[in-house]
C-alpha cells in the first residue's frame, strides 16, 4: 500500500500535510487536553488516504484547534482617567451608568483574576447600549465583537453543530474568538431578550454556561468536543425588555438600567456628536450648517418622539442632504435653522402635544403615564347621565386600567359621606370614563389616582386642579401603591409646565434619580391613602400661566 501511494503521490503530500499541522500544535500553545485531541486526529490523518471523505473532515478540524486563541491575549490598559475621558467624549449624560462601569474597572484593574460580573445594558432603543460596549472596549486596549441574537432560535448558533453533520461548524462564540485571535475580547451580546426558541433547542438556555463566570472556564462547544477557556472573555449583554429574559439567565447577569434621555440632554447631544457626524456623512463643512439651540427643540419636540436619539439623527441627516444639494447646485453657502424654519426643511411637524386644560374643570384630571419612548401627560375625562349606574371606560384601556377604575367607583361608593357625595348619584346616573387618544393602547396601575380623581370630581361636582399631575396605584381599601417610571413622569410634568405633582408615600426614594434643576421647578405632594390625595388634588385651583409653562422645561 504503501508502493502504491507513493506511485501516486498520497503519501508525500498527506505526511507533509501531517507535519505541517505537528508542527503548528507545538506553536499554538494548545492546553495539553486539546494538543491530545489533535494528535489522536493528527493519527487517524496518517493512514488515510487524501481522498477519503473522512480526511477533510478531520483537516478540518484540527484547523480549528490549531487555530484559535488559546493562549494569546491582549494586554489590558485600565487606566480609569482615560477610560472615564474616553466615555464622556463617546457620550453625554448616563453620569450613573459611566460610575457603574468605571466601579467595575477598577475591580478588574486591582485584581486580576479575570472573573466578574456580566453586564446587562437595558434600556429603550436608541440610548447607546451598543456604542457604550465600544467604549469600553477601547478604554480597556480589547478587541471588540458584536454578535445579535435577536431572532435567533438554534442552540446550534451557541454550541456549534457536532462533527457527525456535514457541513459542522463551531458556534458563534468560537467563530468570533478565531476571527480576533485572542482569548479575552469584549464581546457584546445584543438584544438578547429577543432569543427565540423552537425544536431546534432553546439558545436561553445553552447562554447559561456562557454567561456563568464560575462555568465558563469549561465550555464546551459542541463541534470542538474539547473544554475552552471563557473567562478571561468580558461579556456584555443588551436588552430592551429585561422582563423577557429567562430568570435563570437574567440572574447571571448585573442589570444597569439606562434611563431614556430627557430634552435637555438631546440637545447637547444633537450639538456635539449627531450634527456633526452627519454633516461629515453628506460632505458639508461645520460653516455650511449651524443649529441653534430654539431650532433643534423644534426638531426634538415636533419631529421624534423616543426614549433615544436614533429618530433625531436621522431628521438631521434628512436636513444635511437637502443643504448638501443646494451647495452642490451653487445655491447656498451657509444655513442658520431656527426654530421658525424647521418646517421648511421637514414639513409640518407630525407630533404635537396635547392640549392641557388651561382652567380648572369638573372630571378632568392630569395624570402621569410611562411609555417606551419616555413620560407623558394622561388627561381623563369623565360624564355623567340619568341611567341605573353603569360605568361605561373608553380609550383602549387594557385590563389593568379598567379595573382600576372600578375599584376608584366602589371607593367612591363606599366612602361617599365622606367625600360629600350624593348617594342617588351612583344609582340614577351612568358614568362615561375616558382617556383621549381612542387609537393608542393604555395599560398599567399607575393611573389609579388620576382615575379616582376625575371621578370624585365628577360626583361631587369639584373642580379638579389644572397645575397638578399624579400618579400611583390604589387599591379597595385606599391604599396607595408604589410605581414604576417615577423619572421619566416628573420630566414630562415639567416639560408641560405642571408645578406639582402628587405621587406615592413610597416612590419619594426615586427623587434621588431626577435632576436638581428639575426637582428645584417642582412641588411634590408624597400619599399614602387615596382619602389624602383626593383632598390634594381637588383643592382651590391655581391657574396656570403661559409664562409658566414656557420657564419650567426638561
Amino acid at each position: 500500500m504503501k508502493a502504491i501511494k507513493r506511485e501516486l503521490g498520497e503519501e508525500s503530500e498527506g505526511g507533509a500535510e501531517v507535519a505541517d499541522f505537528e508542527k503548528r500544535i507545538k506553536e499554538a500553545g494548545l492546553p495539553e487536553h486539546a494538543a491530545d485531541a489533535a494528535r489522536k486526529e493528527l493519527d487517524r490523518m496518517r493512514v488515510m488516504s487524501i481522498s477519503s471523505a473522512e480526511y477533510s473532515v478531520i483537516r478540518t478540524y484540527v484547523e480549528w484547534l490549531v487555530s484559535l486563541p488559546w493562549s494569546k491575549s491582549s494586554s489590558d490598559e485600565l487606566d480609569l482617567k482615560q477610560a472615564e475621558t474616553e466615555l464622556n467624549e463617546d457620550h453625554f449624560g448616563l453620569e450613573e451608568v459611566k460610575t457603574r462601569i468605571l466601579e467595575f474597572l477598577a475591580v478588574r484593574k486591582l485584581k486580576r483574576d479575570n472573573r466578574g460580573p456580566i453586564l446587562c445594558f437595558a434600556g429603550p432603543p436608541g440610548v447607546g447600549k451598543t456604542s457604550l460596549g465600544r467604549s469600553i472596549a477601547r478604554s480597556m486596549n480589547r478587541e471588540f465583537v458584536r454578535m445579535s441574537l435577536g431572532g435567533v432560535r438554534d442552540e446550534a448558533e451557541i454550541r456549534g453543530h457536532r462533527r457527525t453533520y456535514v457541513g459542522a461548524l463551531p458556534g458563534r462564540i468560537i467563530q468570533s474568538l478565531r476571527k480576533v485571535g485572542v482569548n479575552n475580547p469584549v464581546i457584546m451580546l445584543d438584544e438578547i431578550d429577543k432569543l427565540g426558541s423552537d425544536f431546534r433547542g432553546d439558545p436561553s438556555s445553552a447562554l447559561l454556561e456562557v454567561l456563568d463566570p464560575a462555568q465558563n472556564n469549561t465550555f464546551s462547544d459542541h463541534y470542538l468536543d474539547v473544554e475552552f477557556d471563557l473567562s478571561s472573555t468580558f461579556f456584555i449583554t443588551t436588552a430592551n425588555d429585561v422582563s423577557q429574559i429567562p430568570g435563570p439567565l437574567r440572574d447571571r447577569m448585573e442589570i444597569i438600567d439606562i434611563p431614556s434621555y430627557m430634552t435637555d440632554e438631546k440637545v447637547q447631544i444633537g450639538e456635539r456628536y449627531l450634527l456633526p457626524r452627519q454633516l461629515e456623512e453628506a460632505g458639508l463643512k461645520p460653516s455650511h450648517l449651524f443649529i441653534t439651540e430654539p431650532g433643534m427643540r423644534a426638531i426634538i419636540s415636533g419631529y421624534t418622539r423616543e426614549a433615544g436619539v436614533r429618530r433625531l439623527e436621522q431628521r438631521i441627516g434628512s436636513i444635511c442632504r437637502k443643504i448638501a444639494r443646494s451647495v452642490a447646485e451653487g445655491k447656498r453657502r451657509r444655513v442658520k435653522l431656527t426654530g421658525e424654519h424647521v418646517a421648511n426643511f421637514l414639513g409640518p411637524a407630525p407630533y404635537a402635544e396635547d392640549t392641557l386644560p388651561d382652567h380648572p374643570q369638573v372630571g378632568i384630571a392630569l395624570g402621569l403615564a410611562w411609555t417606551p419612548v419616555g413620560g407623558e401627560i394622561l388627561v381623563i375625562e369623565s360624564t355623567s347621565m340619568p341611567g341605573s349606574g353603569k360605568l361605561q371606560v373608553t380609550g383602549m384601556l387594557g385590563e389593568v386600567m379598567r379595573e382600576s377604575s372600578q375599584i376608584a367607583l366602589s371607593y367612591l361608593h363606599a366612602h361617599a359621606e365622606s367625600l360629600a357625595i350624593p348617594a342617588d348619584r351612583f344609582a340614577k346616573q351612568d358614568i362615561h370614563l375616558h382617556v383621549p387618544e381612542g387609537a393608542q393602547p393604555k395599560e398599567g396601575p399607575s393611573a389609579g389616582i388620576a382615575l379616582a380623581t376625575s371621578l370624585a370630581s365628577l360626583l361631587s361636582d369639584t373642580p379638579v386642579r389644572n397645575d397638578l399631575c399624579m400618579t400611583g396605584e390604589i387599591t379597595l381599601t385606599g391604599q396607595v401603591l408604589p410605581v414604576g417610571g417615577i423619572r421619566e413622569k416628573i420630566v414630562a410634568a415639567a416639560r408641560r409646565g405642571i408645578t406639582t405633582i402628587v405621587m406615592p408615600k413610597a416612590n419619594e426614594k426615586d427623587l434621588f434619580y431626577v435632576p436638581d434643576h428639575i426637582k428645584a421647578r417642582l412641588k411634590f405632594h408624597f400619599v399614602a391613602d387615596l382619602g389624602h390625595a383626593l383632598r390634594m388634588t381637588m383643592q382651590q385651583p391655581v391657574k396656570r400661566t403661559k409664562n409658566s409653562r414656557k420657564s419650567v422645561v426638561a
